[in-house]
């Protein structure tokens, strides 16, 4: 089986190119695509840091390279954008597509422990292998350089993700994300079925407990949040996340956008602010 990447499409965007791979994950136990952008190059030689991107419920790898327009400001920062699947595909596990809140393109970023959902490893996909294939087969990224931002479900996955591997990543932001899914429908429905009934395992993938263990955070946390949001009050929760915050003085700039819901449309209005804070850290 094919674990190197095959480009599947390319085509050019501001100067530079949207490139979709497709590769066998022995990870996930199937076939998996993702998209890079890769911004236009200065030399042959150059390197560019890496921005993920993880999507929210019922998304693949290319709504976020569709919708969000975030190649205008990737190409004038110089980062270069990574967006995987959120879930194993293809696999034809017994009622895998019978809800759109569980179990095809709602990986929610773990590593599930309930046998039946043993193929449903995205955290480490998204921490382990990806990275790893990125940097064995494009020479231009340099994924020691690397952020990670997500919406929703991926700003649930980018949170955790950032606070259990603050050496991995140098600064994490968010769109709408389920920062406490512990306390959510969302979360209980995926965490009760991934992970069992062990409420200590749902924790650790739940960004409001996790603060308090992972607060050593350097680069501030950026999450912008639509106030006409109708999962705001049941699902999404950022206040619960604000006062976790507070309480261990972690950096967080929580901007809550008055008429915005929880679409592309949000996301593509605040999109360049969340490239420039990742390109600022990424600098450094």
């Amino acid at each position: 089986m094919e674990t190197k990447p095959t480009e599947i499409s390319s085509s050019k965007m501001f100067d530079g190119y949207n490139k979709r791979y497709k590769h066998f994950s022995p990870t996930l136990g199937c076939s998996m695509t993702f998209h890079i952008y890769f911004p236009p190059s200065p030399s042959p030689s150059h390197k560019f840091p890496v921005l993920y991107w993880l999507s929210g419920l019922t998304c693949n790898d290319e709504n976020f390279i569709i919708k969000s327009g975030a190649q205008r400001a990737a190409s004038a920062e110089g980062v270069a954008l990574v967006a995987p699947d959120t879930s194993p595909r293809g696999l034809n596990v017994e009622g895998e597509a019978d809800s759109w809140d569980f179990g095809v393109g709602a990986g929610f970023y773990l590593n599930a422990t309930q046998e039946k959902w043993k193929n449903w490893r995205m955290y480490d996909y998204v921490v382990k292998e990806l990275p790893k294939l990125l940097s064995e087969n494009f020479p231009q990224l340099n994924t020691s350089k690397a952020s990670i931002s997500g919406h929703s479900m991926g700003g649930h996955g980018a949170l955790t993700i950032y606070l259990k591997n603050l050496d991995k990543y140098k600064s994490v932001s968010a769109f709408a994300p389920v920062v406490n899914p512990t306390n959510c429908p969302w979360g209980q429905k995926a965490f009760t079925n991934y992970l069992g009934n062990e409420k200590a395992a749902w924790e650790e993938y739940d960004a409001t407990h996790l603060i308090s263990k992972f607060h050593n955070v350097s680069a501030t946390i950026l999450i912008d949040q639509g106030q006409d949001d109708k999962f705001l009050h049941d699902q999404l929760l950022p206040h619960k996340f604000e006062e976790a915050c507070r309480s261990v003085n972690a950096p967080l700039l929580l901007r809550l956008q008055p008429g915005y819901d929880h679409s592309y449309f949000f996301i593509s209005t605040f999109i360049a602010d969340h490239i420039s804070h990742h390109a600022q850290a990424l600098k450094l």
